[in-house]
């Protein structure tokens, strides 16, 4: 659970970064993809190795070996593809330095 939660707020904090620096919404969780797809795949292959052992022999511990395998497989699907998804949907076409905000305008005096 930890490994999967860290990896979607790298990818979200990723995506807004990009934005600030002036990116759409789609296109920073595009990036976002692009650029953390690496770092996570590299991170669930390494819990995924080293929970082999515990998932292969026989022992009272070999179901929860393979459950943490299957939930790590389903939550890096889910940060690689998921999370961005919800991000562009979110943010749109925003542009984090836009100036779309709610301004009332001042009284003139």
């Amino acid at each position: 659970m930890g490994v999967a939660t860290a990896n979607s707020i790298l990818m979200t904090s990723f995506a807004s970064e990009r934005m600030a620096a002036g990116v759409n919404g789609v296109t920073a969780a595009f990036e976002a993809g692009a650029a953390r797809f690496r770092p996570v795949l590299m991170t669930a292959l390494a819990m995924v190795i080293g929970m082999l052992p515990m998932a292969t022999e026989a022992g009272q511990n070999t179901p929860l070996g393979r459950a943490v395998i299957g939930g790590l497989i389903f939550a890096t699907c889910a940060t690689l593809l998921l999370v961005p998804t919800i991000f562009s949907l979110v943010h749109g076409h925003q542009n984090a330095n836009s100036d779309h905000a709610d301004v009332t305008p001042s009284p003139s005096h």
